[in-house]
């Protein structure tokens, strides 16, 4: 279980997305010191294992936050990046600023992903590693972070790190439980955490575009 340093958590303005803006470093740093090769994330999307794209049905809600000016923001994303780890990676990148921007995922409502990019260090997290046999993301995170995929009769857990919120104000062990609740639908767990870290009516302005 990771944890963090109380620092402010600042999400900056959100960047433009015309050509020309920097591409996906090679390598990706992971806040508790492991790295991880992006290019790994692609190496078994060929595989005859590798999951089918969820469709925009199965796509629950993927929405950025980020701060412009201090103030909270939340941009509904494209339904393709939910199925994309390293080009979602791309476009909160494109969100500059040493705050970086969060990305929120849920799937299907019973699994959710974080992911946050803060320049050259990128944090994940999966609620259910399970997953990674069903939803492309999960097993892109998976891959990055060089854990194996779960078998089929594995119990559900939570995979990444779990502090990745914790400046923000929501604690590691809150994550884990929150993550942990599998009887809870996903997105409306995703909505919680948002709340928990001060982005709650921006977010539910980005929820209503996928209702």
């Amino acid at each position: 279980m990771s944890s963090s340093d109380d620092l402010e958590f600042e999400l900056p303005n959100r960047g433009d997305d015309r050509a020309g803006l920097e591409e996906l470093d090679d390598i990706v740093v992971l806040e508790d010191g492991d790295d991880a090769d992006v290019d790994e994330v692609d190496d078994d999307e060929d595989g005859d294992d590798y999951p089918d794209d969820a469709t925009e049905d199965d796509i629950d809600l993927i929405v950025a936050l980020y701060r412009e000016d201090g103030s909270p923001v939340a941009l509904a994303l494209d339904f393709e990046l939910a199925n994309d780890l390293e080009a979602l990676i791309t476009q909160l990148r494109r969100m500059p600023g040493d705050g970086g921007a969060v990305a929120l995922v849920s799937i299907a409502s019973e699994v959710f992903v974080i992911v946050r990019v803060r320049g050259k260090h990128v944090q994940a997290f999966c609620s259910d590693a399970v997953a990674a046999a069903d939803w492309p993301i999960a097993r892109d995170i998976l891959d990055m972070l060089g854990i194996d995929v779960p078998e089929d009769d594995d119990d559900s857990t939570p995979v990444g790190d779990l502090g990745i919120l914790a400046d923000a104000g929501l604690h590691d062990f809150e994550l884990e439980a929150m993550a942990e609740d599998y009887d809870e639908d996903s997105a409306t767990l995703v909505e919680r955490i948002a709340t928990r870290i001060k982005f709650g009516p921006e977010f539910a302005k980005a929820l209503a575009t996928f209702e």
